[in-house]
């Protein structure tokens, strides 16, 4: 039996795509669980038209996402904060701190867990700091730590 798969179902494919399974499998497994359809014209090319519109929606964020990656990669924060004799920080510099003053000195809107730091900075220096924009897409924003004038 021809079927239309709605959801990814281990061993048999993902969502999508149209699989011949056995008669039994697709009347007592998939079709009462809702894993799948049968396999009719109308449905294939709905089916077809989903794939084109999420295509579609699918190059237009990866554009966008590279068009905010060359503006990310241009910028640079600087951060002055209190430190030890070591160039150790007293406090940290998170991600939540890097998207506020993203947020604060340059609009750009930023989800904070988007910003791939392994652990929060807490020395003086310079870094890139890499944040995930699409799966494709990957901006390095430069951040300068310094230590606060007295």
């Amino acid at each position: 039996m021809q079927v239309l798969l709605i959801k990814d179902v281990p061993g048999i494919g993902k969502a999508g795509q149209t699989k011949n399974v056995a008669d039994g499998h697709a009347r007592n497994y998939l079709l009462p669980r809702g894993l799948a359809v049968l396999a009719t014209q109308n449905v294939l090319k709905q089916a077809e038209a989903l794939k084109l519109a999420a295509a579609k929606r699918d190059a237009e964020t990866l554009q966008e996402a590279q068009l905010l990656a060359n503006t990310l990669n241009a910028v640079k924060l600087d951060f002055q904060v209190k430190a030890g004799t070591n160039d150790r920080l007293f406090g940290a510099i998170t991600a939540a701190d890097i998207a506020s003053r993203l947020e604060k000195e340059h609009g750009i809107n930023i989800d904070k867990r988007k910003i791939e730091l392994d652990h929060p900075i807490k020395d003086l220096g310079q870094r890139g700091v890499p944040i995930k924009l699409h799966p494709e897409v990957t901006a390095h924003v430069q951040v300068m730590i310094e230590r606060e004038s007295e």
